[in-house]
Parts: structure tokens; C-alpha cells; sequence
């Protein structure tokens, strides 16, 4: 969806910036993931600057979404980074909400180079085909280049940065962390602690980068999750505790799964997810992400 839809009148800046803009990003939700759950919120652009752009990379230009208020100023950053089925709706509809709280929010398509996991219907052939092939350190690059990108519209306080990220890009929260400690705040929604196993594209996982973690992490979870069993949590708040870190924090949400934030999927638990949303909003205060 472009800004022409999402907006009746652009200043000549962003016609321009449409213009150049082809819908490279999926329009609907991923296809794994339908039929859609009756859960399912979503939120209007009124009000917003919200759309597809390209940020330039090192490695050339990547599509992106992108969603601020429509008024004068500057704007607290906020990168959010996409569960395993990419830049679907849900995403785009979470950069929504966030402008809707006064953030720019913008969000990356990390596997842009690597494939389009919205076309497939199985989460493995996901992870065998595309995933699994995805360079942290390309991950880790394509977010700073957003981070750059958004300081070059004008309209965002990159001094203020944040970052969120559910499941694939839970585990990317805490690492972006780890690798930007110019981040004031970051919230991970249920990803993974610990290597399932040896991957050298994704060289260390939170437990292991912890020692170097200096920005303030919220993680949050959930007790029913089968691939992020509670172990690996204690695991990681031992790791916490044996750096000497105090300023991370760690909840969990009983009788919650995997997802439980996913609005449009059954795993979503409302109780769960709105409290999860917003102890996200009240950290990125503690924090200056406002």
C-alpha cells in the first residue's frame, strides 16, 4: 500500500519519494499464517505519514514500511523488526500503532536479498529456503542503514532510538543491542535465548552476547512457548545476573505460547499481549525512547 492510499495530499518531497517507490512489500499477510484469526486489529492510517520506501544499503537499495504522525516536528525511533514471515500486514499495522503513540517507526524486509517468505505455506520450508541463510551481520547492517534513513527525512530524533522485535526478531533486539549501544531501549517479544544449534551465519545468540550487553533490554515471553522453553529464560536471567545486569528485565506470561502478541493468529492472548504492550511503552519512557 502506498502513500496515495494512505494519505490524501502529499508535500512534493513525498510525492517524489512515492514515485520511486514500487510495492516491493507483500500487501496482505504472509500466507502461512491464513486463514486470518477474528482477533485480528487493525489500525488506520488517519492521522500518519505511512507507506513503503527504500532504504540505500551497503549492498543496495531494500524495501522498507515506514509510519510517523503527520505534523510538524521530530520523532522518538523506533525499529521494528519482523517476526520470521517478514514484513506482512501485522508489522506494518505494529509501525501503525507505534506512530499512533508519536514514534516513527520503520521496519525493514531483512530477507529482501535472500527471498520472499510470504509466498511459502510451511514455516520449515521458511527457515530451510530463506532463514537460514540470513547474515546476522547483514541484519545488523540493514538496520543501522534505517536508522540512517530515518534521520535523513527530517522527521525523526535518532538520539531517542529504540528498537522491537517479535520471534526472529526478538532474538534480533537483543543482538541490535548488543551491536548499536547508541539504542536507548530495547523490547524483545519471545526470541530465542539459545542456538537451537551451530548456524555461522548467526554466530552468537543473546545468552552467549549478554557480557556485552550495555542498553537497557526488556524480554518478554511466554510459559507455554515449545520453542523457547522457560529453562533457556533462567538461562538467560543467570546470564544477566552473573554480568552484573541490572538493567535488563525478563517477564513471563503464564499460560501464554509462542506469539501470544500475533493478533491474527490463535496463539494471540489478549491479556498478555495488551499487558506486554504496555509495560513496551512505559520502558521506552524509563528509558528517553519518547
Amino acid at each position: 500500500m502506498t502513500d496515495t492510499v494512505l494519505r490524501g495530499v502529499l508535500p512534493q518531497s513525498e510525492t517524489r519519494l512515492r514515485d520511486l517507490v514500487t510495492a516491493l512489500l507483500p500487501q496482505d499477510f504472509a500466507k502461512s499464517v491464513q486463514p486470518i484469526a477474528s482477533t485480528t486489529i487493525t489500525t488506520d492510517a488517519q492521522g500518519l505519514v505511512a507507506g513503503e520506501v527504500k532504504i540505500q544499503t551497503m549492498t543496495g537499495a531494500v524495501p522498507a514500511y515506514r509510519a510517523h504522525p503527520d505534523r510538524n516536528g521530530k520523532f522518538p525511533v523506533v525499529l521494528v523488526v519482523q517476526e520470521i514471515f517478514g514484513v506482512h500486514e501485522h508489522i506494518k499495522d505494529v509501525c501503525r500503532r507505534l506512530a499512533k503513540l508519536g514514534y516513527f517507526a520503520i521496519t525493514a524486509e531483512l530477507y529482501y536479498r535472500q527471498g520472499d517468505v510470504t509466498k511459502f505455506t510451511d514455516n520449515q520450508e521458511i527457515f530451510a529456503k530463506v532463514v537460514n541463510h540470513v547474515p546476522d551481520s547483514q541484519v545488523m547492517s540493514d538496520l543501522d542503514a534505517a536508522v540512517v534513513h530515518a534521520e535523513a527525512t527530517g522527521k525523526a530524533d535518532t538520539s531517542r532510538l529504540g528498537v522491537t522485535g517479535f520471534c526472529w526478531g526478538g532474538r534480533i533486539t537483543w543482538t541490535y543491542c548488543v551491536h548499536n549501544p547508541k539504542v536507548r531501549a530495547g523490547v524483545a517479544w519471545y526470541g530465542r535465548l539459545v542456538a537451537p544449534s551451530k548456524a555461522p551465519l548467526q554466530p552468537a545468540y543473546p545468552v552467549e552476547l549478554e557480557p556485552h550487553l550495555k542498553v537497557p533490554v526488556l524480554g518478554l515471553y511466554g510459559a507455554e512457548d515449545a520453542s523457547i522453553p522457560v529453562a533457556h529464560v533462567e538461562q538467560m536471567r543467570e546470564a544477566l545476573k552473573a554480568a552484573g545486569n541490572t538493567t535488563s528485565e525478563i517477564i513471563v506470561y503464564d499460560g501464554a505460547p509462542h506469539a501470544f502478541y500475533a493478533d491474527y493468529r490463535p496463539s494471540y492472548r489478549k491479556e498478555a499481549a495488551e499487558d506486554g504492550w504496555k509495560r513496551m511503552q512505559a520502558w521506552f519512557r524509563k528509558h528517553g525512547v519518547t
